[in-house]
């Protein structure tokens, strides 16, 4: 992945998972896989478990320790109202970026033609 892309992914992490967290709860690995099957395949383990953090301090979430076949117990993330209030504000903005991105990209693809 470009510095570039990472840059960008960066700012829309969060946003990202707690849209895969709106679908349905899960524990830190499962969200890691969710998002390799999303096409988001360079994010590593660590960034995901770090962003979880940082949103279950922001009380985002809602966090349940349920019993593993291996090991502690998981921590079973879930979107709780506080979440689902960041998560519309996220798809505004991206929605506003994408709109006004998407103009600039074709205003000055058609000059180039």
């Amino acid at each position: 992945m470009g510095k570039q892309m990472t840059e960008m992914l960066k700012g829309t992490l969060e946003g990202v998972v707690l849209a895969l967290l709106a679908e349905q709860p899960a524990y830190g690995y499962e969200i890691t896989t969710r998002l390799r099957d999303h096409g988001f395949a360079d994010i590593a383990e660590g960034t995901i478990y770090a962003l979880l953090v940082r949103i279950e301090q922001k009380s985002l979430v809602d966090v349940e320790k349920v019993p593993s076949e291996k090991g502690p117990p998981r921590k079973v993330y879930s979107l709780n109202p506080q979440g689902r209030d960041e998560l519309e504000e996220f798809w505004k903005s991206w929605n506003f970026l994408a709109q006004h991105i998407e103009q600039l990209n074709t205003t000055t693809n058609n000059k180039e033609n």
